[in-house]
């Protein structure tokens, strides 16, 4: 499948590998169509060129190092951006980080800490920027983790976690539960996307990314969560919503290695539910995207942003630009990437609670004291043995740490 618009080609050049555009005396719904077309163009999709048409042909499959380098765009857009903040808080960062020889000599044991201070989320923040995919906050209900290694004296960070309000449809996800709208818009309250889930060197060489992800499973998580919105009730049933019955979370390198037969006494914490259809704004870059709403507002078009709306305000943004620069709209948004989806069921009846058949969870028992014990015997010892990882856990200097 493809789609054809109205250009002239030009002014679309490569320099270093990368198409780039000239944007010089161009009127702002020429500055998207060339925009969009770079975007495109750099995730390799099929580009015909005719005296002034250009039909355009997304590839049938996105491979890692194409989703790696589109990700890696936008996270430079977005460091760019925010290079004064990070370069005056790098030194806290690095204040927080042990260096290889206090981590290979640690006993790991971690501490949950709930962001609430400024202190707290500058450190979440600056921690956030370090990862390959480019930095985004959710909306609505959300609680950031920073966990740290309490057998060291300093307590230096392990990694970072943050849990927000799910995206409202997802088709695959839906259908696993097996909600309908109507039970859908009731009982999603009871879940959480995990939109951030990992480890920081140089605990990250000994698969503290799988220790983050299993204690997002734990008791102490749930009961932090029930605690924080104890006195929360919905608008629509007015029912306090402060019971966790389940997490997903999603991947962009199809299955992940960091939630795969990640089991804690045979039980399955991270099950893989499915892929996405590859709807999403990924793929365009936040130049293009803050151009498309440059050329809403010369149109007189507002798109609202409300609270809460999260990607969906820039999904519509898209629709709403690309429509008049005369793309398909709807073809744009469907071929970002696709992601596997996952599911972190909490309770043994999490699917009669979230279709409203049951009203009180079974939870599952998964003390974090034991889910960190089962990590050290499953991942930690066998890590420390490996002389490779080793070597790469002691050549960390936390003076070095950089974004």
């Amino acid at each position: 499948m493809s789609f054809k618009f109205d250009l002239i080609h030009k002014d679309i050049f490569k320099i270093n590998d990368k198409i780039e555009v000239s944007l010089k005396g161009k009127s702002l719904k020429q500055r998207v169509k060339l925009l969009i077309l770079r975007d495109l163009l750099n995730l390799g999709w099929d580009i015909k060129f005719s005296k002034k048409k250009i039909e355009v042909t997304p590839p049938e499959l996105y491979d890692k190092e194409t989703i790696r380098q589109a990700m890696s765009i936008k996270r430079n857009e977005i460091i760019n951006k925010n290079r004064i903040w990070i370069d005056h808080h790098i030194e806290f960062a690095r204040q927080n980080l042990a260096s290889g020889y206090q981590v290979l000599n640690s006993e790991i044991d971690p501490i949950i800490e709930v962001c609430k201070t400024k202190k707290q989320m500058d450190l979440f923040r600056i921690f956030r920027y370090y990862w390959s995919s480019p930095y985004s906050d959710y909306v609505g209900r959300r609680i950031k983790f920073i966990f740290r290694d309490g057998a060291l004296p300093n307590k230096p960070v392990i990694g970072i976690a943050a849990l927000g309000s799910p995206i409202i449809h997802i088709p695959e996800r839906d259908e696993f539960i097996g909600w309908d709208r109507n039970t859908r818009t009731k009982n999603l309250i009871y879940t959480m996307d995990a939109y951030v889930i990992g480890a920081l060197p140089p605990y990250n060489y000994l698969l503290g990314g799988k220790l983050i992800s299993l204690l997002l499973a734990s008791n102490e998580i749930r009961e932090i969560y029930q605690e924080k919105y104890k006195e929360k009730v919905t608008i629509i049933d007015k029912k306090i919503a402060n019971s966790l019955v389940g997490i997903f979370t999603t991947s962009l390198y199809g299955k992940s290695s960091q939630y795969n037969r990640l089991k804690y006494k045979g039980n399955f914490i991270y099950h893989h539910i499915g892929y996405t259809k590859g709807y999403g704004t990924l793929h365009l870059s936040k130049e293009t995207i803050q151009e498309m709403v440059n050329f809403l507002k010369s149109k007189n078009i507002k798109v609202n942003h409300r609270f809460g709306d999260g990607p969906s305000w820039v999904m519509r943004v898209i629709a709403a630009a690309g429509e008049l620069a005369g793309f398909d709209a709807d073809f744009l948004l469907k071929h970002s990437f696709r992601r596997s989806i996952y599911f972190v069921p909490l309770a043994v009846n999490y699917r009669e609670v979230l279709n409203g058949d049951i009203k009180r969870p079974i939870y599952y028992n998964y003390p974090k004291k034991e889910l960190v014990k089962f990590w050290k015997e499953r991942w930690l010892e066998n890590r420390k043995r490996n002389p490779v990882i080793i070597s790469k856990v002691v050549e960390f200097n936390p003076n070095e740490f950089t974004i």
